[in-house]
């Protein structure tokens, strides 16, 4: 059996500061500390290599228990890292807080508990710590009902109840919004739109539900955050681009008002200004776009903002969008400057990276080197994702990966084994019951243009796919493939003998004469 990674991983996630604090709670200790041992070998480790470690201590007793050792230390990082981190998020400072009214509760020091109480709940008020909030107030009645058998009736019961039942509701009401927001984020995660009529019907749903229809129906900042939110998934989903950036600005404008739920809600807010820099690309609107890059790229230096997993957040969405970009503009050759970054990054933050957003990359990387003609590079990012194909995430991707791995071979002059994967990727595609029309229509022309020969005969099928390809694209929902390749300038290329890039730059100055 496989040793477990898990504490090398822990140990590898620590900063510098972490790792001295550790040391130096540690060195306050009595008795062996065979786990400082431990935790210097592996600390020196690149990858977990078990083996060397009991070879290391292979005189040492510790080593014959060594799982029990391992999961000690582990422990203990995670102590140590709970105190070097308690001031930093609002629900340690509450749990903290509440912690403390517990104990001197305990030691019948009411009036000291009582200004911890007020002091908490203040805190939890501002920062809508609804569940802190309920707590606070049970320890609040208890309170009370010792003020009461001491004789003391200067406070209000019914106004405490009134609060309680005042936050009871904010409470329900911000759980039934994160139902919403997890059917709803389901639809986007899974397929990047709504493709079938089930998935349309469950955005519809929620689209429609009073929450989301109705006005004032949010009793908190918190959870008018998560309403625009959804209403801005709803319209992304359904590709009406115009409506969600003015739901996701809203999110923006609210967080911007609310400073302290801003740090509380730091991954919400990364996702919006994601969900708007997409808008903004989807505009054209590039100066816009490269400056709320930056602004996203410059957030870590701000409080609540300088966490491991906002900063993957940052890094993968700033990224991708700056791969999206280049390829509007069809400046492949800035795309694949930023390659090594984004390969680089890949690497340094490791697992921290999800697999959507690997997935996400991986597509990109393979369209930047097809841009810039590099097919071999396309061809060897385009594996990476057909072959991780998950069954549930993205499938939006994995789909179009496929077609998307036709052309690259097409380029490649990989006919004979293209006869093949056009056969597989016919059943593929017929397999999911929701194939576009224009799927078929690049499948059958594919077929027929591996087995010309002749030049004129050649052109004149690029001609015939271009001509059905824009009857098809007529349907407004058949135009979401172009999201992830552009077919037509692609087949335009071919029939006028340009390169991709300079037809995709050709559009791109079209459309900024025309907007």
């Amino acid at each position: 059996m496989k040793p477990s990674t898990e504490l090398f991983d822990l140990i590898m996630s620590l900063t510098k500061s972490e790792k001295r604090f550790f040391k130096l709670t540690s060195s306050l200790q009595s008795g062996d500390k065979n786990y400082l041992k431990i935790f210097d070998a592996i600390d020196k480790q690149k990858e977990y290599d078990e083996e060397g470690i009991k070879k290391q201590f292979n005189k040492e007793i510790f080593v014959k228990h060594l799982p029990s050792e391992k999961n000690h230390l582990y422990k203990l990082i995670l102590k140590s890292l709970r105190a070097y981190h308690s001031d930093n998020s609002i629900s340690s400072l509450l749990k903290q807080e509440i912690k403390n009214i517990e104990i001197l509760y305990k030691k019948a020091l009411f009036k000291e508990c009582n200004k911890f109480l007020i002091r908490a709940k203040k805190l939890a008020s501002e920062h809508e710590k609804f569940y802190y909030w309920f707590e606070l107030i049970s320890w609040e009645k208890q309170l009370l009902e010792e003020a009461y058998e001491a004789g003391e009736f200067g406070k209000d019961l019914n106004a405490l109840i009134k609060e309680e039942l005042d936050v009871i509701e904010k409470l329900r009401n911000l759980a039934e919004y994160h139902i919403l927001y997890s059917r709803v984020n389901y639809v986007f995660r899974s397929g990047g739109y709504a493709r079938n009529e089930s998935q349309k019907k469950i955005v519809d749903e929620i689209a429609q539900n009073y929450l989301i229809k109705g006005k004032n129906t949010a009793l908190s900042v918190r959870a008018a955050t998560i309403c625009y939110y959804i209403k801005g998934l709803c319209c992304s989903t359904q590709r009406d681009y115009e409506k969600a950036f003015d739901h996701f600005l809203r999110v923006k404008e609210i967080l911007d008002e609310n400073k302290l739920i801003r740090k509380d809600l730091s991954k919400r807010y990364i996702r919006t200004l994601s969900h708007l820099l997409y808008c903004y690309i989807d505009n054209r609107d590039y100066d816009k776009s490269f400056e709320l890059i930056e602004k996203m790229r410059l957030l870590p230096k701000e409080k609540g903002f300088n966490t491991v997993d906002i900063k993957v957040q940052i890094f993968t969405s700033s990224y991708i969008a700056e791969l999206l970009i280049y390829d509007q503009l069809g400046d492949y050759e800035k795309g694949v400057n930023v390659v090594d970054k984004v390969v680089a990054g890949i690497e340094s933050f490791g697992d921290k990276v999800n697999k959507e957003q690997e997935v996400v990359f991986y597509y990109n990387l393979a369209y930047t080197h097809f841009g810039a003609g590099e097919y071999n590079r396309s061809l060897f990012w385009i594996n990476k994702v057909m072959n991780d194909n998950e069954q549930l995430l993205r499938q939006d991707i994995y789909s179009f990966a496929r077609l998307f791995n036709l052309i690259i071979h097409y380029e490649l002059g990989n006919y004979d084994l293209l006869e093949y994967i056009i056969k597989s990727t016919f059943r593929y595609l017929s397999k999911r019951h929701n194939t576009y029309h224009v799927e078929n229509i690049l499948l059958r022309y594919l077929k027929k243009l591996v087995r010309f020969t002749n030049e004129d005969e050649i052109h004149d099928t690029y001609l015939k796919l271009k001509a059905e390809l824009e009857e098809g694209f007529h349907n407004h929902n058949e135009r979401v493939v172009l999201d992830y390749f552009d077919f037509m300038a692609w087949v335009n290329s071919k029939i006028e003998g340009i390169s991709f890039s300079d037809m995709k730059k050709r559009i791109s100055q079209e459309n900024n004469k025309t907007s």
